[in-house]
């Protein structure tokens, strides 16, 4: 899967089931969702379960974090590394 797929799914996700502000709406690949506040605590929950439905794969809790799903980017790269599609 390439990454820009990726990273397109993840923010019609994001922006169509999280009440994302018009001005944060094109957020960049690198913006961190907290800091931003594209996603609160809550959302990552949300996001979870569609990232694990949506590419079949297991995340553990300890694979929770910020260099794993605090950006598009950063996502993309965890799920390709879930996939066996790592770059």
């Amino acid at each position: 899967m390439l990454d820009n797929q990726i990273k397109n799914e993840l923010r019609h996700f994001i922006n169509s089931n999280f009440m994302v502000s018009e001005e944060l709406r094109g957020f960049s690949d690198a913006d961190s969702f907290l800091h931003k506040g594209i996603i609160d605590s809550m959302g990552v929950v949300e996001l979870l379960a569609f990232i694990q439905k949506q590419y079949r794969i297991k995340v553990e809790p300890a694979e929770v974090l910020p260099k794993n799903f605090d950006s598009l980017e950063n996502l993309a790269r965890f799920i390709r590394s879930k996939t066996g599609n790592a770059s």
